[in-house]
């Protein structure tokens, strides 16, 4: 066995609009914690599950802007404290973000394994999952590109296809690869799932980082070349490492699969039968999840009278569900999901129909997550905003002030340390302060418990964009 260094490179784009309303753009599905039993997030669960393979380094993970902080914390949850962030402008798919996480690790190292990964999957046996990815290190030693295909249970019309040169039989094999298929309509992937050659395909690889490399520089050089140069110009920015717009802007939108895949000779593909899912719709988090005797998965308040094989969730409200049968029923601060379970593939259609509508439910949550904590919005006017607003032990707003509104902030638990106009205040419980329309003010937790505080807002407007900062230690 290589005892070669691994990186894992965690892809961690995505919206996750099926999982509306909980999974929003703010805050996709891939930081959502889905399963009460434990507690992780579907990113969190990647890195963990791969934790136990030798020679594991430290994790290269991929996300646009908005999410830089939520990655972070969620690393540092699990007490991973090294690791890097590459930081997208916007969305090229997988092809520059491969491509620049290979160029990375050969930074770190000189010819490191890079195993590929989307944060969004859940696997159910971990143990043939990395006996299966020790398989795929044998196989990247000869120089192959191997990808995972997972054996399908169904005909699946929302997956590509990978086509291998001869049956999968032998279920720790790896086989050439000798075409892929574009997602299929239903009476074709009826027909693929009764040949064995057919895989779905997981997104899922692994190779040495000079081969993939040496294979994108012979299919798309192009690439490479762009992805050199916004690399060389990323700055690095705390736990980030932004990449340069300009530079990545020039790089073609394409998958690894049509890049690389579809035309090396190279690619292998082992199969997968791990109990993985892209966790796509509620109806794949209802089946995946612990039910009662009765086949309902409840969580927060939730009360039932002869109902059965339904999914629960109540983040605030009170649910009562009488008579109900194959039903999922989503309660958020700020809208409720009411589905068939079967119809649950339609949410997506209902998310870009709020978009378009510029309704901002389609968007983003009340609840808003920032590197100092997060605050939830109660309450809103044209004129007047109620904020419950939390700060960790340590960590400080930016100074600021604001064009059109003024504040009245608090205190409803801990101590915060407020600056306003160069004057220091330290606040206990039941105490409060105003902040007038102008004053350049900011706020902090010196304590070592969380800080709590109500604010209101009110003036001409309340946006969040009517914001100056002049100092902030998270370089926003």
């Amino acid at each position: 066995m290589a005892t070669r260094s691994i990186f894992p490179l965690i892809l961690c784009g995505g919206s996750g609009t099926r999982l509306w309303p909980l999974s929003r753009e703010s805050y996709p599905k891939q930081f959502l914690s889905l399963k009460k039993e434990d507690n992780l997030s579907l990113l969190q669960k990647t890195i963990q599950r791969i934790i136990p393979l030798k020679n594991i380094q430290k994790p290269i993970l991929v996300c646009n802007e908005q999410h830089r902080f939520i990655v972070s914390e969620q690393m540092r949850e699990l007490n991973i404290e090294d690791f890097v962030i590459l930081l997208e402008p916007f969305g090229r798919n997988t092809a520059p973000a491969i491509t620049l996480a290979a160029l990375k690790a050969l930074e770190l190292e000189k010819d490191p394994i890079l195993l590929v990964l989307s944060s969004d999957h859940e696997i159910q046996n971990v143990k043939k999952f990395l006996t299966l990815l020790e398989k795929g290190i044998e196989y990247t030693e000869e120089d192959k590109l191997v990808t995972f295909g997972i054996v399908p249970t169904s005909p699946e019309i929302g997956y590509g296809y990978i086509k291998a040169s001869k049956p999968l039989c032998n279920k720790l094999e790896g086989i050439d690869i000798e075409s892929f298929l574009e997602k299929p309509d239903l009476e074709t992937a009826k027909e693929l799932i009764k040949d064995n050659r057919f895989t779905w395909n997981s997104g899922m690889f692994m190779f040495k980082a000079k081969e993939i490399i040496k294979e994108i520089d012979k299919f798309s050089p192009h690439i490479l070349e762009v992805c050199k140069k916004t690399l060389k110009k990323s700055i690095i920015d705390l736990d980030f490492q932004r990449l340069d717009k300009d530079s990545f802007a020039k790089c073609e939108e394409v998958s690894i699969d049509v890049a690389v895949m579809e035309k090396t000779s190279k690619g292998l593909v082992i199969p997968l039968d791990v109990g993985w899912s892209d966790v796509g719709s509620w109806e794949v988090v209802w089946e995946t999840s612990k039910k009662d005797i009765k086949g309902n998965f409840t969580e927060g308040k939730v009360i039932l009278e002869n109902s059965k094989n339904s999914y629960l969730r109540s983040e605030n409200r009170l649910i009562v569900g009488i008579d109900l049968d194959d039903l999922v029923v989503v309660d958020t601060r700020d809208a409720i999901l009411i589905s068939k379970k079967n119809s649950s593939q339609k949410v997506k259609n209902i998310v870009n129909y709020l978009k378009k509508s510029k309704i901002p439910e389609g968007h983003s949550h009340t609840k808003v997550y920032r590197p100092w904590g997060h605050y939830l919005s109660v309450v809103e006017n044209n004129r007047w905003q109620v904020k419950l607003i939390q700060v960790k032990p340590g960590e400080k707003l930016s100074l600021q002030m604001h064009h059109h509104r003024s504040e009245h902030w608090v205190v409803v638990s801990g101590t915060a340390r407020v600056e306003v106009d160069n004057k220091l205040e330290i606040l206990c419980e039941n105490q409060s302060i105003y902040i007038p329309l102008g004053s350049k003010h900011r706020l902090s937790n010196p304590g070592k418990i969380n800080l709590t505080l109500i604010e209101v807002q009110s003036g001409s407007y309340v946006g969040e964009d009517d914001i100056v900062r002049f100092e902030d230690k998270y370089g926003r």
